[in-house]
């Protein structure tokens, strides 16, 4: 490869994994598949579609299809692309733990010596920071079909969620619950 070429070697590229990740459904594609096409042949529903007999016979038995065909199928199935992705929340490492890694990985430290700085780190850290300063919230929800909600439905079910919380709070804070 020339020196000026604006590509990298494969083994040179950053192999960073993105914030947050979704899983694919292949199964329930299939599954939704199979119950859509009912009593057709695989070789009508496949026409309808808009696919080919052999891609709609492998997606139907759990194969991923390619991004074309997945939204073939989806339209064929009359259900939303985002039916099939279950997002996957990536912990969140905190500043302390992040300074202490990028420590450890520092090549003038020895194991012993990162180790006692980092118990220095969490002593002080445990002792300067601020604990209320980001409370986290005793109830949590997760809306599956916000997506599809109509427009201020989310909106007005958080602030309700919110005064719930706050209640709770409240209950919690006077020994009543």
């Amino acid at each position: 490869m020339s020196p000026d070429s604006p590509f990298l070697p494969f083994d040179e590229l950053e192999q960073d994994e993105p914030a947050a990740v979704e899983n694919f459904d292949a199964t329930e594609l299939g599954r939704l598949l199979k119950e859509r096409r009912g009593s057709l042949s695989l070789r009508q529903a496949a026409a309808e579609a808009g696919v080919s007999f052999s891609t709609f016979s492998r997606v139907e038995a759990g194969a991923q299809p390619d991004l074309a065909t997945f939204t073939r199928l989806c339209a064929w199935l009359r259900v939303p692309a985002s039916r099939f992705f279950t997002p996957i929340v990536e912990r969140e490492v905190s500043p302390l733990d992040l300074a202490i890694t990028h420590l450890s990985a520092d090549p003038r430290l020895d194991g012993e010596a990162a180790a006692q700085i980092a118990s220095m780190m969490r002593t002080m850290y445990d002792a300067l920071a601020d604990v209320e300063a980001n409370p986290r919230s005793l109830v949590a929800c997760h809306l599956r079909a916000a997506s599809v909600m109509r427009p201020g439905v989310p909106d007005r079910l958080a602030s309700l969620l919110s005064d719930m919380n706050s209640e709770l709070q409240r209950l919690v804070e006077a020994g009543e619950l």
